[in-house]
């Protein structure tokens, strides 16, 4: 079956790779191993955005060497979107100190993590002031805040959800795989299988985590993706004929 495959490229490294040692990933092989037997992959159209350096200096060099590597494959387009670069106040909701109590008669100010509020079970607070009652509990107005800088990925998954459409409705694929758990995809994907009645395969790539539900209930069918198939769906260190390695720090 001719199939195309969309990969949302943030949604796929957040997902399933960061923290990993599978980075230098081939997508192509990656959806063949992911796909049932006889879906052809003749296309894979991957979606990301150009990094900017903020807070990693090395994030765009590494993304530079991924991004030739992804091009040394016949199959492969790249399409790019952008970032949004803001600083942002937000309340802090989360700091390393754990192993508070909650338990006494008048009000205490404990900062954000794990506390023991009933028994041993553990629960993740707010920063702020907290009267304790039995096992109920009442936040006072005096949360912590502090500014973030904040990289926001725009226009992927608008481009990702345009090329599908525009596919689908010229005809351009009998099935299509769509990389990401974004729930953003599932009129995108509602349209294609149930106007233009094609496969639209979900591959989700949430570690431990299943496909989302909106998604499921609008795809053909759904595949998860495993540690093992990432792990053996890898570039060379060194790609052949090139002067293309993989990064030694990512």
């Amino acid at each position: 079956m001719r199939t195309r495959v969309y990969v949302d490229g943030f949604n796929l490294y957040y997902g399933a790779l960061k923290g990993t040692p599978f980075k230098w990933l081939n997508p192509v092989d990656l959806a063949r191993r992911v796909l049932p037997a006889g879906y052809v992959v003749d296309k894979l159209l991957y979606f990301t955005a150009r990094l900017s350096g903020e807070p990693d200096q090395g994030a765009p060099a590494r993304q530079h060497a991924y991004i030739a590597a992804l091009r040394t494959l016949p199959e492969v387009e790249v399409h790019f979107g952008s970032f949004l670069s803001k600083p942002v106040w937000r309340p802090l909701v989360n700091l390393p100190v754990a192993d508070r109590q909650i338990n006494a008669p008048h009000p205490v100010t404990l900062p954000a993590g794990n506390h023991t509020v009933v028994g041993p079970r553990m629960q993740t607070l707010p920063v702020g002031s907290y009267a304790a009652h039995g096992a109920r509990r009442e936040r006072l107005p005096n949360a912590v805040i502090a500014k973030f800088h904040t990289m926001e990925e725009k226009g992927s998954d608008v481009n990702l959800a345009a090329h599908l459409l525009n596919d689908a409705w010229n005809d351009l694929f009998e099935a299509a795989a769509v990389i990401s758990n974004d729930t953003d995809l599932v009129a995108p994907i509602r349209m294609v299988t149930a106007e233009r009645e094609k496969t639209v395969i979900v591959v989700c790539p949430m570690r431990g985590r299943p496909v989302a539900r909106q998604l499921r209930e609008v795809a053909s069918d759904d595949r998860p993706i495993r540690p093992k198939t990432l792990e053996k769906a890898q570039f060379p260190d060194k790609l052949p004929g090139t002067k293309i390695s993989k990064p030694t720090r990512w």
